[in-house]
């Protein structure tokens, strides 16, 4: 952030965060008649106008046009939101819909994620996005090992998140079904909630060479753990793209247009977001907002808008990331509790139920 931000008297910090209030909710450029008329600041209209035009030579505000009010600058809003916006909880009504989202929730872990996107973009008006936990932060529950026949039998591997892999073996020689029984109790025992990238090789044939089983049984046990562990890029569910032609600044359709292929691009939409899972607030227990502006997101598709990220947790160490994406003039202060509390009730629901 620039020097010059830390340096508003108390004056131009309060004008600035009306302004910025002001033009949230009425996508006009705001003058200084209407904070005059409007709020009591208790210093004249010229005063006013000298103290916007300040904010204005300091990068807080932009005139759009030459005889309209100002608006707030990328800047402006980063400040509004780092040091002026007051802490918003969610409304009793917007926390019933969210209990209620949950209370209903699959427990099919891309059905819930899908589901909350839905409910996010609704609540918020606005496109909501979400990424599911990477396979190998799951935790690990359960591997199964069960003989179909001498010479062929069946592995499944169950994590936090549902069945991660399951494969058909063929032998080259007879195998027993006690070994098998005795195989996966041993590593149920020894990895039981562990999270996934911690399950190594080495320890799984550390178990297979105290047990006496066969090298052949051993490496399929290492092959179905390595596929239950592949880390591909997870999918980006993403909801109510078409609220965003309710917003003023996308009635051109060329800016629409090019902010829906960026959603339509799931590559680009992941790396919008991606860099918050791995950012610092994603490491901690609660995950704190985080909120990007304008030219922050470093796409020029992308200058008119912002983002709000919240990471959810998913057992010991699964991070998830919930986004919402609208206008720059978005109600923060709304939009941030609302991802985070639409994020909170989603870890509990994944921790609380046997998701699939």
């Amino acid at each position: 952030m620039n020097d010059k931000l830390l340096e508003l008297d108390k004056r131009k910090a309060f004008i600035l965060a009306t302004v910025v209030y002001e033009y949230i909710n009425t996508a006009e450029p705001v003058g200084s008649v209407t904070l005059t008329q409007k709020y009591n600041l208790g210093v004249s209209s010229a005063t006013i106008r000298n103290e916007m035009a300040e904010l204005e030579a300091g990068g807080y505000l932009v005139q759009p046009h030459t005889s309209a009010g100002r608006v707030p600058s990328d800047a402006g809003y980063r400040t509004y939101v780092d040091r002026l916006m007051a802490p918003e909880t969610l409304t009793k009504d917007d926390s019933r819909r969210i209990r209620d989202q949950f209370r209903e929730a699959s427990t099919e872990l891309a059905d819930v994620i899908d589901q909350t996107t839905r409910l996010l973009s609704g609540l918020s008006g606005n496109l909501a996005m979400a990424i599911a936990p990477s396979r190998d932060s799951h935790a690990f529950k359960h591997v199964q090992l069960i003989w179909l026949s001498a010479r062929t039998s069946l592995a499944i591997v169950v994590t936090s998140g549902g069945v991660a892999a399951q494969r058909v073996f063929e032998w080259s020689t007879d195998v027993n079904a006690d070994d098998l029984t005795r195989l996966s109790n041993a590593l149920n025992s020894r990895f039981g909630g562990r999270v996934m990238e911690d399950v190594g090789s080495v320890e799984i044939d550390a178990v297979s060479a105290e047990l006496g089983v066969s090298a052949e049984i051993g490496d399929a046990v290492r092959t179905v753990f390595a596929t239950a562990r592949q880390t591909d890029e997870p999918e980006i569910a993403a909801a109510g793209a078409q609220n965003l032609l309710d917003q003023p600044e996308f009635h051109d359709l060329r800016k629409l247009r090019a902010i829906l292929r960026i959603v339509e691009e799931q590559r680009t939409l992941y790396d919008l977001i991606a860099d918050e899972l791995t950012a610092e607030n994603a490491s901690t227990p609660d995950g704190a907002p985080h909120v990007r502006i304008g030219h922050e997101l470093r796409a020029d598709e992308l200058a008119e808008c912002s983002v709000v990220t919240v990471p959810y947790r998913f057992g010991d160490r699964g991070v998830g990331m919930l986004a919402i994406l609208g206008p720059r003039r978005m109600p923060y202060g709304r939009l941030i509790a609302l991802a985070s509390g639409t994020a909170r009730s989603l870890g509990e629901h994944l921790n609380d139920v046997e998701i699939r």
